[in-house]
């Protein structure tokens, strides 16, 4: 049984329906990974494991500001191919131990050195097991059945990792970010790689601002929270506007903050 998340009524004007329609399409372009952390999903194009991989460790870091985030990716994943050619290679040849430091020192924000190589450890303990990611997270969930949310399962699989975001009433957007490159198909900027995982199942990776733009849309109540909560909320209000594909909101959401900047300044 397919576990698409409940139906609600449809958001009430065919003007918002219209509007977010059409700026799904200006946004979800292939140059919307030029200053996005999708552009990662590109570093690798003859290996799928690898481009899971080099996906996920973006995603996991990307918070905070982009001209601070960006870089620190794009160091992991070099020096990565310069010792071992590959972010797999690196990982299961126990690599990274000698690549970076251990210690309290601060890699980016909060994450220590240490919390660095405890997630590299989980990553390569997953890798040794299954060969990649996908095939990974596809077993668990096939095991814990499939009213389970895929998201849930990625959080447990890193018991140790502070990198990774834990806890059930999180809206966990980085995860779900994740998720939307890996399942969402016929995407310029999302890959479709795990097509074993139903689009539709998919929760909107929300943040504050995404959270605000649909606010002020009338879409959620002004003292809605960035949770868990509000994240399927709105992305059962979108189900009714990109039926099976409710996570093209992101886009359009994007989009509607970019606009709101441009008309502003």
């Amino acid at each position: 049984m397919k576990n698409s998340l409940p139906r609600r009524s449809a958001p009430r004007n065919d003007g918002l329906k219209s509007k977010l329609i059409s700026l799904a399409d200006t946004y979800e372009v292939s140059s919307f990974t030029d200053s996005d952390p999708s552009q990662f999903l590109l570093w690798y194009k003859n290996s799928q494991t690898d481009t899971e991989l080099a996906s996920f460790i973006a995603a996991m870091l990307s918070f905070g500001s982009r001209s601070q985030f960006i870089p620190k990716i794009d160091f992991i994943l070099s020096t990565a191919d310069t010792i071992s050619q590959s972010i797999s290679s690196w990982l299961t040849s126990d690599a990274y131990k000698k690549s970076f430091p251990k210690g309290d020192n601060k890699f980016y924000r909060f994450y220590s050195y240490d919390d660095l190589q405890t997630f590299f450890t989980e990553l390569a303990t997953l890798l040794s097991q299954s060969g990649s990611l996908g095939e990974y997270f596809k077993s668990e969930w096939e095991k814990a059945g499939s009213t389970t949310l895929l998201s849930d399962i990625i959080s447990a699989s890193f018991p140790k990792s502070r990198l990774v975001p834990k806890g059930r009433s999180s809206a966990n957007k980085r995860i779900h970010m994740f998720l939307r490159w890996m399942v969402r198909t016929d995407s310029p900027v999302d890959l479709g790689l795990w097509t074993w995982y139903p689009a539709a199942n998919l929760i909107i990776p929300l943040d504050v601002h995404v959270m605000q733009e649909a606010q002020q849309l009338g879409l959620l109540s002004p003292k809605a929270t960035a949770s868990r909560k509000t994240a399927i909320e709105l992305t059962k209000q979108m189900e009714q506007i990109f039926p099976g594909d409710p996570c093209r909101a992101d886009y359009a959401l994007f989009g509607l903050g970019v606009d709101s900047t441009s008309s502003s300044s």
